[in-house]
Parts: structure tokens; C-alpha cells; sequence
């Protein structure tokens, strides 16, 4: 017998997704989820109320094991390889009825949400899930319906998210036991194996990836953004760890959301409707505004706490490096609302530099903007992906291209093409190392990281001079107000001077070697801007 509990629409059951005889609850409020998590010994609330999780096994995405359901949608759309890997369509058939079998005669979590602030791109989803701290994280990260709305619901897309299923490779065409597989036919995507929480809001991030920039004419991209009392908009592109989330958290700016946004003809607007922040070395001195929304109705994953009581202790990484919290945008006091924005005025790159090579701030040309935002260049931090135990230097185009279905150069022209319109600034910020690479420097400081971005921001750095990294080709302003002189020339932190000609070299080549794979399709302006290797600075 099929039992459906809670507030959901009348135009849909659990049945038309081919899940029968479950009890399935619709649509409970985080209170109720964060509960029964409780009760079913998944989770146990902090000092502060919010309720704390392990996601198991997997504590970070896994990228290897991401699939697209390669069909005639798809086929000769996507940009096909080590990112986005095919999936045959009468294999997704089989697991789907597997995990939809599998979660008959369950009792599950189910709940209807939206993406995209904007309501010309607003997306319908419905999140079916096994455990119900999955079901409160999507009621975190979606935008939420009124009451009346999800009376009148119909969803245009479906997550299936089912951790303790585990898949059979050599029957399902997995490569191991869990998956994320998106299905642009069906309008599907099945996630299995991996109880990470992450794998839901980026399948959704994904999946839009495709949808806005080639059918709707519309950028995505996996950026924050803010927007100042004079309605400047900044945008901030960046993988994870590299400050996303803390940056654009301005006690003196209005968020309008944390990691993924839509350009369009006229306005930014946030994709989800909440904030997916990292607890690693979390403090209110730092980051007020991230550990104050840890309260009620929050969502804490893989962290530790202090010995003997419920207080968690965020400088630890026993289970990974990769703790998080997710929380709606509401738990923050200084949000947009509605969660949009007019075009950016200024645009930042954001990457974390192992090597310490790269200045805390330089501001590019529009050839070195195009190269940068192709190139991607950070460091992998330690437990953002499975493996991951220190930070290693990677590219990844447009700055999230694990997340990319279409080949990088469409969303980089789409971008180029914008920036111009609009005349925006754009500025290349370096959050990583400086006085040497990873394990001999320090991290640049925060505070010095924000004044730099206050100071562009405020068009402090519009009439001082610029020296060029004679490497990289970087304008690096030679002062910034609340930021030491020296700070600015990454040179001149290191003591040996020649250690860094040759750390400068050795990741100006990696840029070139890494851009070749674009070479074909990039124009003479961006091919200009990449570094010159084997020059001493």
C-alpha cells in the first residue's frame, strides 16, 4: 500500500516516479527532518540547535564517477571525455527501475523546490530521497514554494538520491559501486552509493550548465555574487576552497548567493536558494556571518566535536578536510532580495596558488580575463574530492568545468562577450600562498584579501600605477590601501629570489601546456595573454 504524508500536490504521486508501497513524506519542514535524523540515530543536534551528520564513506564529490546519458539530446552537444563521461541510455533505463525498486516498500523523503531566482529560468524540481537529512540539505540549498505552490506543483525535473543503494559495475556500466548520472531525456538524475550531499545541488548545477547557456541564451556560472548600497554587482569565480563563500559574505555588500548564478540580457540571479560553506578552521573573528547561520535548521557535515560535549571544534579534520554546512540564504542577515542583481561592475578570479607565484591581486586585460577564466588555474584543497589529502595545482576550465556539459570555449565566448558589453573590470585574486609554495610560505591573510577587494571595489585602484610580472604579464598595483607594499610583488616575499624565477617558470609552463588543448579555438588576444615561460623576473 502506498502511504503519502504532508503537504503535496495534488498533480503528482511518488507512484509516477515508479517508487510503489513506500510511505513517503512530502515536503516536511527542516524541524520535523532534522528530528527524525535524530530518532533514527543518523544525527545528533549541536550546542547551537543546528544538526550534525556523516556522510559516510564519501566525504567530497567524485568526479570520476559523474555520467551524462549520452542520447540525441546530448550526443553531439556535450563536450565528451574525462569530464563528462557517456552514459548508455538502456543501461540508465535498467538502474533507474533498480533504485526505484529499491526504494519501494520504503519509507522515504520527498520534496518540491526551485532553481533560479529569476522567473523567466525558474527550473521545477522534485528531490526524492532515502535519508531525511538529504531531503532537509535540499530544503537548505532549493528555493523554497509557498505553501499555495506546491499545492499547484509540477515538477520538470527529478532527483533520485539513494546513498545505501549500491551498484553492480559489471551489470549497471558503472566504474564503481556509486554514481551521479544526469539524463537530459528524461530529466532525470539518479544519484547511489554516496550519502555527500554535494552530489545533489551540483547534478542540479549541472543540469542547468546545459539548459541556460544553450537553450535559454543564458551564462551559468559557478560564481558568487554581491551587490554593493549603490547597485554594484561583483561576481567571484572560483573552485571550492579558494574563498567563494567568504568573500562574497560582506557585512557591508547584500549576498545574493554563495557559488552559482545566471547571466542574463539583464540581471545576475542566484541559482539556489541557500549556502554551502566549508567549517574547516571556521571562527566568528573571521567569518561571523557563516558561524552565526550554524544555528537551528542548519545542516553540519563530517565534522568533529569538542571532547565530551556537542560543540564542534571546526579546526579539525578527522573525518576530512572537506566539513560543511549548509543553511538557507535567510540565515544571513545582509541578502539581496529577490535574489538578483543589475550586470556586474567587477568581476574577480579567484584562485588558491600553491606554487605562491601568482600576486594577491593583479587586474587583467580582456585577453588575460578570457585566458584566465579558460585556464581555471587553482589548487585542489585537501577533501574537496575524494583523495585529495593536500592541496594540489589543477585547471579547470571556467573554474568548474567538472560541472561543464558543453565544451568550455561556448560559456568563455558567451562571457567575453558580455564583459564587453558591459565594460566590467575584471581582477585576478590570488588566496593562496605567497613568501613561497605550499609548505614554506604562509597563506595570504583574509583581512589583507578584503581590503584588496574592498579597494576595487571602491575604485581605489582605478588611478595608481601598475608594474608588470614580466612572467605572467600581470598589472600589479604597486599600493593598496590596508595592505602592505611588498605584499603586492610575490617576488619580493620570497628569500630566495631564484627559487621563484623557477616556481614562476614551471607554473607559467604548466599554463601553456594546460592551454593547448584550446589553442585551435582561441583568438590572437588570448593567445597573447598567456605567460611567457623561461623568463627571469
Amino acid at each position: 500500500m502506498n502511504i503519502e504524508k504532508g503537504l503535496k500536490s495534488s498533480k503528482q504521486s511518488i507512484v509516477d516516479f515508479g517508487i510503489t508501497n513506500a510511505t513517503t513524506h512530502w515536503n516536511l519542514t527542516s524541524e520535523v527532518l532534522a528530528k527524525i535524523s535524530v530518532d533514527k540515530d543518523m544525527g545528533v543536534f549541536t550546542n547551537t540547535g543546528a544538526l550534525a551528520i556523516d556522510t559516510g564513506e564519501f566525504t567530497g564529490r567524485s568526479p570520476k564517477d559523474r555520467f551524462i546519458v549520452k542520447d540525441s539530446i546530448t550526443k553531439d552537444s556535450v563536450w565528451w571525455g574525462g569530464v563528462n563521461i557517456p552514459f548508455e541510455p538502456d543501461q540508465f533505463d535498467k538502474l533507474y527501475l533498480k533504485i526505484t525498486d529499491y526504494l519501494s516498500n520504503k519509507e522515504i523523503y520527498a520534496r518540491n523546490a526551485v532553481a533560479c531566482a529569476c522567473e523567466s529560468y525558474k527550473l521545477r524540481l522534485t528531490v526524492v530521497s532515502e535519508h531525511p537529512w538529504a531531503n532537509l540539505f535540499a530544503d537548505n540549498m532549493f528555493i523554497r514554494p509557498s505553501k499555495s505552490g506546491i499545492e499547484n506543483f509540477e515538477s520538470e525535473w527529478t532527483v533520485i538520491n539513494a546513498p545505501e543503494f549500491k551498484a553492480d559495475p559489471k551489470t549497471d556500466g558503472t566504474r564503481q559501486r556509486n554514481f551521479a548520472i544526469l539524463n537530459f531525456t528524461r530529466k532525470v538524475i539518479l544519484i547511489g552509493g554516496t550519502g555527500y550531499t554535494g552530489e545533489i545541488k551540483k547534478g542540479i548545477f549541472s543540469a542547468l550548465n546545459f539548459i541556460l547557456p544553450f537553450q535559454k541564451n543564458v551564462l551559468s556560472m559557478h560564481c558568487s555574487a554581491n551587490v554593493g548600497k549603490d547597485g554594484d554587482t561583483a561576481l567571484f569565480f572560483g573552485l571550492s576552497g579558494t574563498g567563494k563563500t567568504t568573500l562574497s559574505t560582506d557585512p557591508d555588500r547584500n549576498l545574493i548567493g554563495d557559488d552559482e548564478h545566471g547571466w542574463s540580457k539583464d540581471e545576475v540571479f542566484n541559482i539556489e536558494g541557500g549556502c554551502y560553506a566549508k567549517c574547516i578552521d571556521l571562527c566568528k573573528e573571521k567569518e561571523p556571518e557563516i558561524f552565526y547561520a550554524i544555528k537551528k535548521g542548519a545542516l553540519l557535515e563530517n565534522i568533529t566535536f569538542k571532547k565530551g560535549t556537542n560543540e564542534p571544534d571546526y579546526t579539525r579534520g578527522d573525518k576530512t578536510e572537506n566539513t560543511r554546512v549548509s543553511y538557507p540564504i535567510h540565515y544571513i542577515n545582509n541578502i539581496q532580495e529577490p535574489s538578483t542583481g543589475p550586470v556586474p561592475k567587477n568581476i574577480f578570479f579567484l584562485t588558491c596558488d600553491a606554487f605562491g607565484v601568482l600576486p594577491p591581486i593583479s587586474k587583467l586585460t580582456p585577453g588575460q580575463a578570457m585566458f584566465h577564466f579558460i585556464s581555471g588555474y587553482t589548487a585542489k584543497v585537501a577533501g574537496t574530492e575524494t583523495g585529495i589529502t593536500e592541496p594540489q595545482t589543477t585547471f579547470s576550465a571556467c573554474f568548474g568545468a567538472p560541472f561543464m556539459p558543453l565544451d568550455p570555449m561556448f560559456y568563455a565566448e558567451m562571457l567575453g562577450e558580455k564583459m564587453a558589453e558591459n565594460d566590467v573590470n575584471v581582477w585576478l585574486i590570488n588566496t593562496g600562498w605567497s613568501g613561497g609554495e605550499y609548505g614554506v610560505g604562509s597563506r595570504i591573510k583574509l583581512k589583507y584579501t578584503r581590503s584588496m577587494i574592498s579597494a576595487a571595489l571602491n575604485g581605489e585602484l582605478n588611478d595608481v600605477a601598475y608594474k608588470n610580472h614580466a612572467v605572467f604579464g600581470l598589472n600589479m598595483p604597486v599600493t593598496c590601501p590596508n595592505v602592505p607594499d611588498e605584499l603586492l610583488f610575490p617576488k619580493n616575499t620570497w628569500k630566495n629570489k631564484d627559487e621563484y624565477d623557477t616556481k614562476a617558470n614551471e607554473l607559467a609552463r604548466a599554463f601553456r601546456a594546460n592551454f593547448e588543448q584550446f589553442n585551435n579555438n582561441a583568438n590572437e588576444k588570448i593567445l597573447k595573454a598567456a605567460p611567457r615561460a623561461t623568463v627571469n623576473t
